[in-house]
């Protein structure tokens, strides 16, 4: 079977408020979140946008998909 008939596919999640900051949101802790999950292709086959915690920003932020 050819890897693009996949449904479900690995995605990475990044904190876009670190991205904007450019990862210096806190001078101890430089850095930026990610996050590793799946999704089904068919369901959702726009970026997908999540609301996850942030070690670094030190709170809830929206994470958007990534290119791998």
């Amino acid at each position: 079977m050819a890897k693009g008939k996949e449904v479900r596919l690995t995605i990475v999640l990044e904190c876009t408020t670190c991205v904007r900051n450019g990862g210096n949101v806190n001078k101890a802790s430089t850095g930026i979140s990610r996050y590793i999950t799946q999704k089904n292709r068919h369901n959702t086959p726009n970026r997908l946008e999540l609301r996850k915690f942030c070690p670094y920003c030190y709170k809830h932020t929206i994470h958007g998909e990534i290119k791998k």
